[in-house]
C-alpha cells in the first residue's frame, strides 16, 4: 500500500492568512496535531498545536510567528511501512504527501493509515497469535509456513524483529494464523526445535511478551 492510496481528500491545510486560533479550530476540528501549511501548491512546513498553544495571542497570524516549520514529508510512492517509520520518527499524526514535482499532493491522517495497516496484518480476523524465539540464521519463513500449512492452518501475516532484547542472535517471529486453537501447530513447532515464546488466543499466553503484544494489538485495532 502506497502513499497516495492512503491521501485523505478532507485534510484541511493552513494559509500564511490563518490566525492562531483558526489553526488550532481547524486541529481540533480533525482531531489532529499538526496541519501543513501550504501557498499556492507549495508545503511551507507542518505547523505544531504545541507551538500555537504557546503563544501568547491567538488573534496573530501564522505569518507572524516565524514559526520554526518541520518540514518532514513524504511522496506519492512511498510503502506503508516507510510511512509508519517516519510517524514513529517525529511522532506525527498527520503526513504531508508531495507529488514528483515537489508540490503539496494532500496529506495522510495517520489514524487512517494504522486502521488500513490492522487490515493488512489481519488483525480484524479471527486467529491465534503465535510467537517464535530463535537465532537469525535459524529464520526461514518458507519452512515456518510448511510447518503451519501442515496442520491446515494458514498464515495471515508475520513479522520478523532480529536482534530482540539488545542480543546480536536473538530475534522474535510473530505469526498471526487463521485458527484460534493452534495447540497442533505449537506441537509441530516444538517437534522440529522450535521454541514456541508464547501464544495468544482466547485465553493462553503466559510470557513477558504478552503485555508489549497485548499494546500493539489494541494500538491497531484503534
Amino acid at each position: 500500500m502506497l502513499a497516495e492510496e492512503l491521501i485523505n481528500p478532507n485534510m484541511p491545510v493552513l494559509s500564511l492568512n490563518d490566525s492562531v486560533a483558526e489553526a488550532l479550530e481547524l486541529m481540533e476540528q480533525d482531531k489532529v496535531s499538526q496541519l501543513a501549511m501550504v501557498e499556492n501548491d507549495v508545503y511551507l512546513g507542518l505547523v505544531s498545536e504545541d507551538v500555537l498553544l504557546n503563544w501568547p495571542n491567538d488573534t496573530h497570524l501564522l505569518s507572524q510567528l516565524h514559526l520554526p516549520q518541520n518540514a518532514v514529508s513524504a511522496h506519492l510512492y512511498q510503502h506503508i511501512y516507510e510511512l509508519i517509520e517516519l510517524t514513529n520518527q517525529y511522532q506525527l499524526s498527520t503526513i504531508p504527501i508531495l507529488d514528483e514535482e515537489g508540490l503539496y499532493a494532500g496529506a495522510i491522517l495517520v489514524s487512517d493509515m494504522m486502521a488500513k495497516f490492522a487490515a493488512l496484518l489481519g488483525v480484524q480476523e479471527p486467529g491465534a497469535v503465535v510467537l517464535l524465539s530463535m537465532t537469525n540464521q535459524n529464520y526461514s519463513l518458507t519452512d515456518i509456513s510448511r510447518l503451519v500449512e501442515s496442520n491446515n492452518t494458514k498464515i495471515l501475516s508475520s513479522y520478523f524483529a532480529g536482534s530482540e532484547y539488545g542480543m546480536a542472535d536473538k530475534a522474535t517471529l510473530t505469526l498471526k494464523l487463521n485458527r484460534t486453537d493452534v495447540s497442533a501447530v505449537v506441537a509441530t513447532f516444538e517437534r522440529f526445535g522450535y521454541q514456541v515464546a508464547g501464544t495468544f488466543a482466547n485465553d493462553t499466553i503466559e510470557h513477558p511478551d504478552r503485555q508489549r503484544l497485548d499494546m500493539l494489538m489494541r494500538y491497531l485495532e484503534t
